[in-house]
This record gives C-alpha cells, structure tokens and sequence, in this order.
C-alpha cells in the first residue's frame, strides 16, 4: 500500500526523531526503565512542547484533532526507540473523552492534557473478558447525586501515571453484551479506588484498577447507550491503529539492528552477510515489515473513514491489521534474534527487547488469536 506523508507530518516526525535520539538511546532507556518513575519526565515535556500530546485533542480545545493517519508517524517513532512515555494510554484516553464526553467535560480536561498538565488511561479490559472485546463487569450505579463504580480492570497501560482514567462500566445486561455500558472518569486519588502498579515484560509502566464504590463522573449522559457504545468502539478502534503503528516501529528497528550485524559480524575471514542462507532470512524479514507497515497503514485508513472504524468493512479491514501486524512482527523479531546469535538473547543488547514490546502490543486490544476469531465469525456472518 502507497502512503506518503505530507509536509506536516514529515515535520513533526522529524523533529520527534531529533528528540528521541538526543534522549533515548538504547543505554538511556535502560536507566529509565531501572528507574522509580518508569518514564523521562523531561522528554514527555518536550513532546508536549512539540505539540504531540495535543495530537488526538480536537481543535477546539487546544490541540490539532489529528487523524489515525496523522499519529501514524509519530507511534512508529516512539516504537523505534521502545519509548516508555505514557503516549498510547492518552490516545486511548483522548479519543474516549472526545466521542463520550459533553462540551463542559471536554472543555475541563482536553486542554489540560494538550498542554501535559495531565494524564489520562483506557481502563476496559478485565481478565475474564480474556481479549473479548465487550466484556465488562465492572458495575455502575447511583448513590445519591453521584456514581459509583465497583469492578477490576486488569492491563491498564500507563494507570499508575494516570491523572484521570475513562474507565468502562455496565448499567444493565450481561457481562458479555455490547449494549448497557457507559463511561466514566476516575480520579485514581479517590477513595475506593486502587491501583497496583507493575512493569511490563517491555519495561513499560501499567497497573490493574481495582475499584470499590469508587467515586466516577459519568461522559456525557449516563443512559445514552448508543453514545457509549460509539466511544469505546472508535476507541478500540483508535487503539488497534496506534499499537500496529508502533509495533511495525519496532518491527523497522529490529530489521535494521540485524541488518547493520550482518554487515559488520566477521567469522572466519568474511562477513557472515554474505553467507546465502542468512540473506533468505533477511529477505523474508523485509517481507514481514513491507506486509505490516502497509497493514498499519491500512488500520489507520478504516479509523479515518469516517465512521471511526464503526462499519462492517473497517472493522474487518482493524482485525486483518491486528492479526497480520502481530505475526508478522512476532516472526521478524524472532529472526532477528537468532540472526544475532547468543548476544540476541542478553539484556544489554537492544534487539530482544523488540520482541519484548512486540508480544506487550500483541496482547494490547486483543492478541492475533483473539482477532483471529472474531474476523472469522464477521466474515462467516
């Protein structure tokens, strides 16, 4: 698939690439990650003066009400460079706020979160859902003149960063119907509310929230089923858009860490380069980034179509991205490991913690199976 950024877009991943490179090389990250705050608060205030953080917050509230094909560029970066910044838990969080949320609501925190002055987390995955993408158990109900929330969200990227967190909640039904949830905004601070915070296999920062008559300012109107049934699918949609783009970052990565060892590695008076079968396995390597960045591409189209990735045809088209850009991805990383031999595997070297971010990704918004399963069934219905 042709795809072509314009002038913009070109800019602002540019300057993301000056920064990243001043900031987060390979033996930074690692001090990072070894860190208490799991993240570089100075680089996440750069992307705030970049103007990243303000990408998925509509214009009207300070930001620049960037498309799916806009934050393309700007995830396959940080993906690059395994980037540990609280990023994709505010897309995530953004775009629910955006589809759920009244005027005044938007008004409050959008630009807040535009100019960093907050944080915000996705909070919808429960570990009985086991990657089903509408199973919520969590429950909402009124005390008084408020609401509140009793549940667990289990995989809640960038939680214990989070100021606020949109968290998913059922009014009525069974767990696993997609009518009868609404959205809520937590503030992790309050009473009932708890987060136990732990670091990925990718180092990364998430926690599980687990919530006890926790206080929660309902997104817009309560009741209006079908309005939250179009926020957290363009969320979910959003989401699996920005997780292809930075795997298939990674994946470019990675492809690149062998490549350079190849050309460089000697063994017995030549470079192991030349060596025929190891240049099939680059070969193939090529063909699995080429097949993802062009599925990434393709995600990032079905959530610009209009509907936010909402029809039968961009749903179908977000599953073949999800299924396609995981295995493929999984399949490069893996080469390109057992390209770089015994060192691949150590942890001072950068190419397995690619396959470390890769298989996070891949259990992000449902695993390749799990996508696997429900193209199945809508191309069967």
């Amino acid at each position: 698939m042709e795809f072509e950024l314009n002038e913009d877009q070109r800019a602002l991943r540019d300057s993301l690439a000056r920064l990243l490179t001043d900031r987060y090389g390979f033996e930074a990250r690692r001090g990072l990650a070894a860190d208490a705050p799991g993240h570089d608060p100075q680089t996440w205030r750069h992307m705030g003066e970049l103007g990243l953080l303000g990408l998925p917050v509509p214009e009207a509230h300070g930001g620049f009400g960037a498309r799916a094909e806009d934050l393309l560029p700007v995830l396959q970066q940080l993906g690059a460079v395994l980037s540990l910044e609280p990023f994709l838990p505010l897309v995530l969080g953004a775009t629910a706020l955006r589809l759920a949320g009244d005027e005044s609501q938007c008004a409050d925190v959008l630009p807040r979160v535009a100019g960093g002055e907050l944080r915000l987390a996705w909070a919808h995955d429960e570990a009985d859902g086991r990657h089903a993408p509408w199973w919520v158990q969590t429950k909402a109900r009124r005390e008084g003149d408020g609401w509140v929330l009793d549940g667990a969200k289990s995989l809640v990227l960038g939680a214990p960063l989070a100021d606020l967190i949109v968290v998913s909640a059922r009014l009525a039904g069974k767990e696993s119907e997609r009518e009868g949830c609404a959205l809520f905004l937590v503030d992790p601070k309050s009473p009932g509310v708890h987060v136990r915070g732990f670091r990925l296999v990718d180092d990364s920062v998430a926690g599980e929230l687990t919530l006890s008559q926790a206080p929660a300012q309902p997104l817009g109107e309560a009741g209006d089923s079908e309005r939250a049934l179009a926020a957290i699918d363009g969320t979910l949609a959003m989401g699996i858009a920005a997780i292809c783009a930075d795997m298939s970052g990674a994946m470019q990565a990675a492809h690149s860490l062998a490549v350079d060892y190849l050309g460089t590695r000697q063994q017995f008076g030549r470079l192991i380069g030349q060596n025929q079968a190891l240049r099939h396995r680059t070969a193939e390597m090529l063909v699995n980034l080429e097949m993802a960045k062009s599925m990434a591409i393709a995600a990032a189209v079905a959530v610009d179509a209009g509907d936010g990735g909402r029809s039968r045809e961009a749903s179908i088209d977000l599953h073949r991205a999800k299924l396609s850009v995981a295995r493929n991805a999984r399949n490069l990383a893996q080469l390109a490991i057992q390209l770089h031999g015994g060192i691949g595997m150590t942890e001072e070297y950068a190419v397995g913690h690619y396959l470390r971010r890769i298989h996070v990704l891949d259990q992000c918004l449902g695993d390749a199976d799990a996508h696997a399963m429900q193209l199945a069934a809508k191309l069967a219905a």
